[in-house]
């Protein structure tokens, strides 16, 4: 019998191992005793724990208490199940998933569990994006007008201040001319990118968007900002402006999430190298690794639960004047830069995190 040729060497088929180690959903395999089997690097990011830990323990353990429903459907493992928007609790976080469960033909009791984040699942919310720019591309128009006069009377300031207070003025044109530059972008809204990406230093967005919040903090009252960075942190592959306008709504949220305390708000970011997370760039269909991660955090009383599932939709506000685009245009931005956004809940330390993950700029 003729043998077959070897093919050229990386361009072999993936195993299936390595397809599942691919995927960017939590993928576990239970055995007939309900216990995990095995697990792919995605679960291990999503439970927080190596899979030389979960295997042999049971996955209700893990993630429970379960609706009785779906836990009893679960440890059956007889029927394929479907469990969307499902809350689940990972360590001290509380966390929204879409669950399914497949039956193992021939390995009676044996079934494959897949798990997807809602903050995390792109499918989630099909069209939010689009949805989003509607209502900024009619109103672009006559913002810029208004701005244009906020500018030249920044300008005019600038020239009459002393030296010291013009870098007040300084600060005025310079967030005038970005969100400018920001509304420009939203006006094209068949344009499938946000904007040139380039390699930049987050920790310079994170302290522009710092200093704009600080300006801001004496008319909404005093909440403290710390800095946790990473000093070795590469390069991030995103587009300047919008990293910073995330950042800034990103903030402002948090600080409103903290006066609402009553007193003693605070507001952590913090910058880290995480490795494992992939998201799937819909544009090109392929996983793009985001080792990059900013975290604002704040000791606010957290999201209504009611809305925890939906807080990146269009017009989704807890605020009494709120219009409910921040998070939504945070999301769009990221999601244009192949990033991702998340958000969850510590019970244990009384912070809510929001969760930049973005791509690292290559040499």
């Amino acid at each position: 019998m003729a043998s077959i040729p070897a093919e050229p060497q990386g361009t072999a088929r993936p195993d299936a191992r390595a397809q599942l180690s691919g995927l960017i959903f939590a993928v576990v395999l239970l055995d007939a005793e309900g216990l995990i089997a095995e697990v792919n690097h995605a679960a291990e990011d999503l439970l927080g724990t190596s899979g030389s830990r979960l295997i042999g323990t049971r996955l209700t353990d893990r993630v429970g208490p379960l609706d009785p429903r779906v836990e009893a459907r679960l440890l059956a493992g007889e029927e394929a199940l479907v469990a969307r928007d499902l809350a689940i609790r990972v360590g001290e976080s509380e966390i929204r998933i879409n669950l399914t469960a497949s039956p193992l033909g021939g390995y009676p009791g044996w079934q494959v569990v897949t798990l997807s984040q809602i903050g995390h699942d792109e499918a989630a919310h099909p069209g939010g994006g689009e949805a989003m720019l509607g209502a900024p591309a009619v109103l672009a128009h006559e913002i810029k007008n208004p701005l244009a006069a906020i500018r030249g009377a920044a300008q005019l300031a600038a020239r009459k201040l002393p030296h010291a207070d013009k870098k007040l003025a300084r600060m005025i044109t310079d967030e005038v001319d970005r969100i400018a530059r920001l509304i420009d972008r939203m006006q094209q809204l068949g344009s499938t990118r946000t904007g040139p990406v380039e390699a930049c230093n987050p920790h310079e967005a994170i302290r522009a968007a710092v200093a704009t919040m600080r300006a801001a903090n004496g008319a909404h009252g005093e909440v403290e900002i710390r800095e946790e960075f990473d000093p070795s942190l590469p390069p991030v592959l995103a587009n300047r402006d919008a990293l910073e306008q995330m950042l800034i709504n990103l903030i402002s949220n948090a600080r409103d999430a903290a006066l609402g305390k009553g007193g003693g708000g605070e507001i952590i970011v913090q910058t880290r190298f995480v490795s494992g997370l992939a998201f799937s760039a819909i544009r090109n269909g392929r996983a793009v690794p985001l080792p990059i991660e900013i975290t604002i955090s704040d000791n606010g009383p957290g999201i209504d639960p009611a809305l925890q599932g939906h807080v990146f939709e269009p017009f989704v506000s807890s605020k009494p004047s709120g219009q409910g685009l921040g998070l939504s245009l945070v999301r769009k931005l990221v999601r244009d830069m192949n990033g991702n956004v998340s958000h969850d809940r510590d019970a244990r330390t009384g912070l809510t995190h929001f969760r930049l993950h973005l791509p690292q700029a290559q040499d």
